[in-house]
């Protein structure tokens, strides 16, 4: 592996319907399932915008259900 190599690509950070990110390069289609969160940039910014923003781990579904126990 080569640890000179920098990653030049731009990103963008995609969200599923159970709300769960994950990024995708920018010059290839988005996969089916997942939709354009709105930010783009290189894969560190995407990440950090991924940590501040995603701060409940736990899928939408599981939410819901533990929301309709209490």
């Amino acid at each position: 592996m080569n640890t000179e190599y920098e990653d030049s690509l731009t990103y963008v950070v995609v969200v599923n319907h159970e709300e769960q990110y994950s990024i995708w390069p920018e010059h290839k289609d988005i996969p089916l399932g997942w939709t354009d969160a709105g930010k783009h940039g290189s894969k560190a910014e995407c990440l950090q915008f991924i940590k501040e923003v995603w701060t409940d781990m736990r899928p939408l579904s599981l939410r819901k259900a533990m929301e309709a126990v209490s």
